[in-house]
């Protein structure tokens, strides 16, 4: 019946068909616009935070903004090739990309390069390559693919647990080895958002979402500098020069800021007294130099990018399109609630950057190219994915 129902749906009338790609073209102009928004921001306040870190490092005063303004070059020719491929193919080659992935992540944890007690870079030369940056779009690619070929078998428990509890188990083990507990967040959490989006039964849902939050809580205390943080979050000001310095400096930084803030380029956090200020804390640069104005505004746009997602995923043309497009939604919605839910000190620090805005080459390359795969989503209607499986 399903699929009389979508051969049926296939034989649109032109003036249909045009309007279905309309309207996609309208989401992923919108989805655009926030995300041009975003970048905009981010190279804003990366002017301003890093420029400090490069003149303390006696580096030229822009070389880390230089290297920023790069990678968003390249991330943005890589969103225009992204969304011109065919998202089908992500669905053809996410196999062999996951698998050179678990290649990378286990480079890295041999002969990575060791920074602040974690081991997740390889150096090459000038390039430095964080794979784990990549292992969250292949992942969700995978987890997509997997789930829409099973289709039907998911009602069956085994269906659902041998293959997901498989693919999250291996890369939640070497990101961990890392250590990197902030990724594996961001790739467990949209996991189990795409399985609620699937055919899987909601009460297998629920009983794999338990289990997993009760894996992460025993993760979450396995590690001291973890507890630390938690402890930091808990009490913050009991160790305010040790373990609570980072989340007091961002409340001073944000309370600083007032509804206006204080100008661009006047942030006075940015002097050492903010760590990180450059990567995991820029929201509170932006809050102090903007206000709570300038806050909201991110706040925002980030909301607006988590909806327009939604959009996108809904109206994908198939159920690989949409699993992937809500992993993909879900991955950028939950990594900006955990930052800017650590900066504001409602949530733990778990070190992770706020995406289209945190300095990171990997990470903005990766980000865009996703960014690049909803907009083809989005601009693909059913007729022409039908058309292509004839073909």
């Amino acid at each position: 019946m399903t699929e009389l129902a979508e051969r049926s749906s296939e034989r649109l009338h032109p003036r249909t068909r045009a309007s279905v790609r309309s309207a996609g073209g309208r989401r992923s102009v919108f989805l655009l616009v926030i995300v041009a928004m975003l970048l905009t921001i981010g190279l804003g306040a990366m002017l301003s935070a890093s420029s400090v870190v490069s003149i303390k490092a006696n580096s030229p005063q822009f070389e880390l903004f230089s290297k920023q303004v790069m990678w968003v070059g390249l991330g943005l020719a890589a969103m225009v090739v992204t969304a011109f491929v065919p998202f089908r193919v992500w669905q053809k080659y996410s196999l062999p990309l996951f698998i050179a992935t678990l290649i990378g992540l286990v480079v890295t944890v041999a002969v990575g390069s060791r920074r602040g007690g974690a081991t997740r870079w390889i150096e090459m030369g000038p390039v430095t390559l964080q794979v784990a940056e990549f292992a969250k779009f292949t992942t969700l690619a995978l987890l997509a693919t997997v789930l829409t070929k099973k289709g039907a078998l998911l009602r069956e428990l085994r269906h659902v647990l041998v293959p997901v509890a498989t693919i999250l188990g291996v890369v939640t083990f070497l990101l961990l080895a890392q250590p990197d507990f902030g990724n594996v967040l961001l790739i467990v959490g949209p996991a189990f958002v795409m399985l609620f989006a699937s055919t899987v039964p909601l009460r297998f849902v629920f009983g794999l979402g338990t289990l997993g939050m009760m894996a992460i809580a025993v993760m979450a205390m396995s590690a001291d500098y973890r507890k630390d943080r938690l402890l930091g979050f808990l009490e913050p000001f009991a160790d305010a020069q040790n373990t609570g310095l980072q989340a007091v400096q961002s409340m001073v930084a944000l309370g600083t800021g007032g509804l206006f803030g204080v100008g661009l380029g006047q942030s006075r956090a940015r002097w050492s007294w903010l760590p990180n200020a450059h990567t995991d804390f820029i929201f509170a640069i932006i809050g102090e130099e903007t206000g709570f104005a300038g806050a909201t505004i991110v706040i925002t746009l980030f909301a607006l990018l988590a909806v327009v997602g939604v959009s996108i995923a809904y109206r994908a043309p198939d159920m690989f399109g949409r699993l992937f497009a809500i992993g993909i939604v879900s991955w950028f919605t939950l990594q900006a609630l955990v930052n800017i839910g650590g900066v504001v000190a409602v949530l733990p620090i778990t070190g992770v950057p706020l995406p289209f805005i945190s300095s990171g080459g990997n990470a903005m390359l990766v980000n865009l190219a996703a960014i690049g795969v909803l907009v083809n989503i989005a601009r693909t209607p059913r007729v022409a994915t039908a058309e292509a499986v004839r073909a």
